[in-house]
């Protein structure tokens, strides 16, 4: 196709089938209609990369395709909503506990890393933190800002009531996207980013520099954001971080894994499961999630060929759910 070039459905599935995909009938024009060549046929014809491209033979097994990632992003979104509010929740209490009161600026004074409270640093890491600091409460200014202009409920109350004269924490918190908060939790001192890790109880045998909380953060956000957003998820192309070593640590040591790399949709389901597993979540509950991921993704490889699955699905995949569940 030209760029320029505008075709009709029918075009589009002659097009298709001049490429070597077999589609015809009433059904499948529907479903093209549906799922758009663009974002259904031209999102899904690779599989991470546009060079990887999947070997599909039919229209079938690209429609199948994208049923398994549909699938996958509803099986994911509700334990996503869940950790995120969890996570908010617990580091919220922690800094209030920590700080004596739910006062922004108190926050910001207290436990939010800067000039003043790292003396033991070099000058320019100390300018650096500053700078962070800085940059933080422009974002949640900003945050404040847009949330105010949405008529949300949770920051014109602060500012149409005359008997208030800031936010407090726990309001900023609600309106903050995922990826805010992991640049808050990163942001934060060492020491209290210490005291949310053991909160949550994540493994600080491996995180000397207490990374951990807001990295796994910024993963899931990867993946969230995906999800909400109707994007391609099973073959994780949303991953915007390289995982550093103690991600892939704690998690191999925690869950009883050869090694984690991030590079499949796999690894998200057992970051998944770790979080549920540190938020108490019962063994029960979480190992009825790993199999329903294990159920729509055998359902999906008998729907496409071997050579479609063979760049789709990983191919230890099986192995590695089968230690999860012995792990949980």
């Amino acid at each position: 196709m030209s760029k320029t070039e505008y075709k009709s459905t029918n075009q589009l599935m002659r097009h298709l089938r001049d490429n070597g995909i077999d589609i015809s009938g009433k059904l499948q024009k529907q479903q093209l209609i549906n799922t758009g060549y663009f974002h259904g046929y031209k999102g899904y014809r690779f599989f991470g990369e546009s060079y990887n491209k999947i070997p599909f033979i039919s229209y079938k097994e690209i429609n199948a395709t994208i049923q398994y990632d549909t699938k996958l992003k509803s099986l994911l979104y509700g334990k996503m909503m869940f950790i995120e509010t969890a996570f908010k929740n617990i580091a919220l209490n922690t800094i209030m506990e920590e700080i004596g009161s739910s006062s922004i600026y108190d926050m910001y004074d207290k436990v939010v890393s800067s000039y003043k409270n790292s003396e033991e640093l070099s000058e320019d890491i100390k300018k650096k933190l500053q700078a962070n600091k800085l940059n933080l409460q422009g974002s949640i200014q900003n945050s404040i800002a847009a949330a105010y202009r949405r008529d949300n409920p949770k920051i014109t109350h602060f500012y149409n009531t005359v008997n208030y004269n800031e936010v407090p924490i726990w309001a900023v918190f609600e309106i903050l996207t995922m990826g805010d908060f992991g640049h808050l939790l990163s942001c934060l001192t060492k020491d209290m980013r210490k005291k949310i890790s053991r909160k949550i109880g994540i493994n600080l045998s491996c995180d000397t520099n207490c990374t951990l909380v807001y990295k796994y953060v910024y993963a899931l956000k990867d993946l969230r954001n995906a999800i909400a957003h109707n994007d391609v998820v099973y073959d994780t192309r949303f991953r915007k971080m390289d995982p550093s070593r103690p991600m892939k640590q704690c998690l191999i040591l925690e869950m009883g894994l050869p090694y984690i790399n991030f590079k499949t949709i796999g690894d998200y389901i057992i970051l998944v499961c770790y979080c549920l597993k540190l938020l108490k979540v019962t063994k029960t509950e979480i190992k009825l999630f790993v199999r329903e991921f294990e159920k729509i993704t055998k359902e999906y490889e008998k729907m496409v060929n071997a050579e479609v699955t063979s760049v789709t699905i990983h191919s230890d995949l099986n192995l590695r759910m089968e230690i999860l569940k012995k792990t949980i």
